[in-house]
């Protein structure tokens, strides 16, 4: 565990003499503007797999390299299995991932890619790290944990080795927790070397390991849900990440999943960054819970990885437009008779909405088979302008309600 900057700083030496740049760290103003801080971006999505992953994946060959004689193994069902597989390839040893059957195709394909054995058991991450452990016994493999191995953990805080050095002057930087292991070498490096400097977590409300550990003091087991962040849905936080996070971390904050889709949409329009939601559940934080306490701060953002399932990309986005104002939904209670639909869309026209989708329901609408409920999802400029079609539905004397959001 790096309970010293001195071993934070020997993997920054490691890694770059193994020949692993340094990612950007790029300023923001247009973000800036709208957090209301100084704020800065590190771009941890442009590693070669994706992720800040890479840092401890390959720490840990490195440093347990004269102990690795069969290989090899971790259980994982996304960054971790990619970076450990891409690193393992480049060092010439063998590398063994166990994935849940559960695990993204994609994912699956490219660990194979990069040459390592991807074996498929269980439906869920704790049955993959059983049968893991038993073939670390079988085969005298070398188990390098995603997230809890000290090297791992050394590794992962060089990105706050390298944020110091390009923003030497921050007042916070801002981390997402899953299982704690980035946040606590973040913060073990950053309270060494600049102790005014606040390290702040950020969790889902879906998965609020840290929070529980210190709550607890101690790192205890809590129910996850399935959420866009489902790389920080881990049950329990780090025992190795634990002593870092409980001494330097200084706050702890959760977002929710539609901030959170918010800010994958706004990195994709503003910077033209995809991040996973995992990643963007800092920038969530910054434009929501931290927002006052950091006003007028500098502040750096850890967008820790940007491989994002294509295939919900797109339900991520439209759950961002309705979180941003800019779709709207909304239930309409109107007389079965011919022009009522044509005297609805034109209000909705005059309000400056446009109609996205519409639905008719006949068979299971309102008693009084003389009334029809439409349903419309709507597209806006913003809130307020959700609050101005509103107002014109009421005007006209439309009967409508709002559908119930599920959180």
């Amino acid at each position: 565990m790096p309970t010293i900057a001195a071993d934070v700083e020997a993997a920054g030496i490691r890694l770059r003499d193994a020949g692993m740049r340094p990612v950007a760290t790029h300023a923001s103003p247009r973000l800036s503007e709208s957090a209301g801080c100084e704020l800065f971006c590190k771009l941890e999505y442009l590693h070669p797999t994706g992720s800040f992953k890479e840092r401890g994946a390959l720490n840990a060959l490195l440093v347990r390299r004269d102990e690795i004689d069969t290989g090899v193994i971790a259980a994982s069902a996304g960054n971790h299995a990619l970076a450990l597989a891409y690193h393992g390839r480049a060092l010439g040893i063998a590398v063994t991932v166990v994935m849940p059957t559960t695990a993204p195709l994609v994912k699956i394909a490219t660990c194979r890619s990069f040459g390592a054995e991807v074996v498929l058991h269980g439906q869920t991450f704790g049955e993959a790290r059983q049968h893991a452990n038993q073939l670390v016994h079988d085969r005298g493999l070398v188990y390098i944990h995603g997230f809890d191995d000290p090297a791992v953990i050394a590794g992962a805080g060089t990105v706050g080795l390298e944020l110091l050095e390009e923003v030497p002057d921050l007042d916070a930087i801002v981390v997402p927790v899953g299982g704690g292991g980035l946040i606590a070498g973040i913060a073990t490096i950053v309270h060494e070397r600049r102790p005014t400097c606040r390290v702040i977590g950020v969790e889902t409300e879906a998965a609020p390991t840290l929070t529980a550990a210190l709550e607890a003091d101690r790192p205890i087991d809590v129910e996850t849900r399935p959420g866009i962040a489902d790389g920080l849905a881990i049950p329990r936080l780090g025992d190795n990440a634990w002593p870092a996070c409980r001494d330097h971390v200084d706050h702890v904050v959760q977002v929710t999943e539609s901030a959170t889709a918010r800010a994958v949409l706004n990195l994709l329009e503003v910077e033209k960054a995809l991040v996973e939601g995992s990643g963007a559940t800092s920038l969530a934080a910054v434009m929501g819970p931290l927002r006052d306490g950091l006003a007028g701060k500098k502040v750096a953002i850890v967008l820790c990885g940007g491989n994002i399932d294509v295939q919900v990309l797109g339900r991520i986005i439209e759950r961002g437009l309705a979180a941003d104002g800019r779709l709207c939904r909304l239930t309409c209670r109107v007389s079965d008779r011919a022009g009522s639909l044509s005297s609805l869309l034109t209000t909705i026209k005059q309000a400056g909405a446009s109609v996205k989708e519409v639905y008719h329901d006949r068979s299971f609408g309102p008693a009084d088979v003389g009334r029809v409920d439409i349903s419309l999802v709507l597209e806006t400029h913003d809130k307020t302008h959700v609050a101005e079609v509103h107002e014109a539905l009421r005007e006209a004397g439309v009967d409508f309600w709002v559908p119930r959001v599920r959180r």
